[in-house]
Formats: C-alpha cells, structure tokens, sequence
C-alpha cells in the first residue's frame, strides 16, 4: 500500500509539501497541488484517519445515541442524521440505548474513548449519569427528540401541541367522548409533553380525563397491549384510544383484535408519530406526524455549528395531523367519473366499400322449423 513518501517521490515534492495539499493548505502552488493530486489518484492512497486525527484534534466523525433502534421512528432519524453529516464531509457511529440509561452511558463512554468530534443523543429516562457529565464538560452535543431540562445543550424537537389539540378536535367532531391514552415513561420530556397536552384539549371541550383513562407504558409495544387490555376491561371502556408512539399503538392494535374486536367500529385508535406501515394496517391508522427527516438534518447542522465553533441553535418544527379511517372517518368518496371525451369536429375520411360478393350469400333463419 502507497504511504505519503510514496506520494512526494511520484509527484516530484517533499513530504511537506503533500501534507499541506491534503490538508488544503493555501500555501501550496497550482502546478505542485496538481501534481500531488495526480499522484494521489495513480497510487490509490488514502490518508490514514488515525494519524490526521493527532494532528488537527478531529476525526469527523460525530456520535449518535437513539432511544430505540427498533422504533420506526428513530430508525428514520438515524438515517437523516447519516445522510446530513456525510453531505458535510463527517462520518457518524450510532448507539443503541434500548430505553435503559446504563446503556446509554455505556454508548457515550464508548464514543468519547473514540475521540468523536460531537454526541448526538436522544435522552433515556430523564438522562444518565455519564451523558450529564459529558455534557457539562463542554462536549459539543445535541439533544434531539427529548430533551433534559437544566441541561445548557441545544434541543431539536417537534412541538406536537398544536397536532395533539388538532386530533382532540377532530375526535370531537367524530362524535367520540370517552377518550384515553396510553402515555410514555414520566421520566422523559415526551412522556410527560405528551399527556399535557391531550389532557389541555379534553379540557378546552369540557371532556374529563379520568385516572383510569390514563395507561402507563414504556414507548413498547408490549406495554401498549397491557395498558389496552386494560382499558376495554373498564365498565365503560374508551371510545378511542390515543397511544403516545407508534410501538404502543402496534401494541394496542394486537390487544383489540385479540379480543375479537373491531377497529373503529367497536373502538377506534390513534397514535403519535406516524410511520409507513400505518398506511397498510386494516383501516389506515390516524396519525400524528412529526418531520422526522427535517429534525435528523438540523440536529446534525446544528451540532457541527457547535463543533466548529459557532453557537448551534435550538431547533422546534411543528408536527402535524395526519386523519385516515381508524377512529370512525367517513370512507373516502370514489372518484367521479370521468365525462366522455368530445369528439372531433374533424370529419373522417369516407370508408373505403368492400368488394361487391361474386355471388349472392345464402341467408339461412337462425332458427329452423321443420315441416310436416
């Protein structure tokens, strides 16, 4: 394998001189930059990451650590954030924290010990002890989704109040009065954002939220079908259930249909965060959706600002409220069809006559009688 010697003797220059060119040094001159440039392609070198890093303090590369990975939504997050920082020259290392904080620390220690430029990080049950630390040491880092209050880190996040208030009124207009929810963990931002705000707009329509209308679960989805089977044991069980993530409401969705039941027409089901599948579910299952992609992109613009030392700005995109069939909706009307086309003033051309018959065809009666 070439090494930079190698470079400098093909391309006719010292050593320093292909270290300043790979580092884009502007002391360079055209004619020696191209040389070395041609001399890095004919010989398929390839800097050694490790050595640059000791040199400039960097290894562009930046740490993602996710709540769940098997979470529809935070797999779409982790792709965003991937394609952001490629598209601005940085590599990313991604960390499955399970919803358990000793996992997280252990992700972030992990990270820090592999010289990441930036941590990414989508707090776990109100944080853990390694990440506060890392964060009030002045790495550069992000909270993306949840965020810790107290904690001096940028936060990109949804504000899903507006969406939340959105589905209440539409439930409303439904016709639906008993409603409730199967909340997140209480140690997280959107566990307890969540619930606040369903519990705001019952109010605003004088709808009572009572406590047991309200389900503890854990953002899976087996605690989405206990908290469900739950509420349909009630005397009067909900109308329509709001689960406060798409695995709660997978969970919910199994817990009904165990039990016989049909949605909406026996009960109806609405969720936070929209995904793909809820498209294909039996009926297309009401959402909330939050733009996922958009927080992934400024989460990751956001901590290279801090990394390069400029101040990385708090991000909040509103979610919004995304109505198909699962909570009672009309079916949606079949396109009218279409008016026949108008014909074409044009006249046609005569048809050509066929050919007079050399002989008289015999014309036989499509039914025979017989004679006597």
């Amino acid at each position: 394998m070439a090494g930079i010697k190698d470079v400098a003797a093909e391309a006719g220059v010292s050593v320093a001189t292909v270290s300043r060119v790979l580092n884009d040094h502007p002391s360079v001159s055209a004619a020696a930059r191209e040389r070395v440039l041609a001399a890095v392609e004919a010989l398929g070198y390839r800097p050694n990451a490790v050595a640059r890093s000791l040199r400039t303090h960097q290894t562009r590369t930046l740490g993602l650590v996710i709540s769940d990975v098997m979470n529809p939504y935070f797999t779409e997050l982790a792709r965003s954030v991937e394609e952001e920082a490629r598209a601005l020259g940085y590599s990313v290392i991604i960390g499955n924290a399970d919803e358990r904080p000793d996992l997280q620390d252990h992700h972030v220690t992990t990270l820090l010990d592999r010289r990441i430029d930036g941590l990414l990080v989508s707090p776990t049950d109100g944080g853990s002890p390694r990440m506060l630390d890392a964060a009030r040491a002045g790495t550069p880092m992000v909270f993306v989704d949840r965020w810790i209050p107290g904690v001096d880190v940028p936060v990109v996040r949804s504000d899903g109040r507006t969406a939340v208030r959105d589905l209440v009124a539409h439930l409303y207009g439904l016709g639906h009065r008993r409603l409730a929810i199967i909340a997140g963990p209480a140690a997280t931002t959107t566990g307890r954002e969540r619930v606040d705000a369903f519990r705001e707009a019952l109010r605003a329509y004088g709808l009572p939220l009572p406590d047991g209308c309200i389900g503890q679960g854990d953002f899976q989805a087996d605690s989405g079908r206990r908290v469900t089977e739950g509420f349909l044991d009630l005397p009067e069980p909900p109308e329509v259930v709001f689960a406060a993530d798409n695995l709660m409401a997978l969970g919910a969705l199994d817990a009904v249909r165990a039990r016989g039941l049909r949605i909406p027409e026996d009960i109806g089901l609405a969720a936070f965060d929209d995904i793909p599948w809820f498209v294909h579910t039996d009926p297309p299952v009401t959402a909330i959706a939050q733009p996922t992609g958009d927080l992934g992109r400024a989460a990751v613009r956001a901590l290279v600002d801090r990394i390069e030392g400029r101040p990385g700005e708090s991000v909040t995109l509103p979610a919004r409220l995304v109505v198909r069939r699962s909570c009672g909706e009309p079916a949606p009307r079949p396109p009218a069809p279409r008016p026949p086309a108008p014909r074409s003033s044009v006249p046609r051309p005569p048809a050509s006559e066929p050919p007079a018959p050399t002989q008289s065809p015999v014309h036989q009666s499509p039914v025979q009688r017989s004679t006597s």
